[in-house]
């Protein structure tokens, strides 16, 4: 199953403080993965005024399935699906573009099944799963494609 990140996604499943409220609609509004900072810019008129406060933010929404870090970019998009890996143990799996820099969001539940299984049987407790994937997407392979 696979999710992009083009457009919101996320009503409000659980109540939010102000400075998660704000995070999350703006991430749900961004056409791209935003940092941290990006986010403290975007918010500065609206009285967030430190990194810590969008950090904060953002942990929570992490905790609540609400949100993503992409590792390989240090940077955070909202959960397309959260639904899907909402059982304990679920990962969440990114294709992201290196030319446009969509990123599509997708759960695949045999793959999880055999991450936990390995887990299981090398006594390691997962605490979230995050798999990234970087390479060309469909639309940016077909317009570098010779004509």
């Amino acid at each position: 199953m696979g999710h992009s990140h083009d457009t919101p996604h996320h009503g409000q499943p659980r109540p939010l403080t102000r400075n998660q409220d704000l995070v999350l609609q703006t991430l749900n509004h961004a056409a791209a993965p935003l940092s941290a900072y990006d986010i403290l810019d975007r918010l500065r008129d609206a009285g967030l005024r430190a990194p810590l406060q969008v950090y904060r933010a953002l942990d929570k929404l992490i905790d609540l399935g609400l949100a993503h870090r992409l590792e390989s970019l240090n940077a955070f998009v909202c959960c397309a699906g959260a639904e899907a890996h909402a059982h304990p143990g679920g990962g969440a799996a990114f294709a992201i573009c290196s030319d446009c820099g969509r990123v599509d969001e997708f759960a695949d539940a045999a793959l999880d099944r055999r991450l936990i299984g390995w887990a299981s049987r090398h006594g390691f407790a997962p605490q979230r799963t995050t798999i990234e994937l970087r390479g060309v997407c469909a639309a940016c392979r077909k317009d570098a494609a010779p004509r």
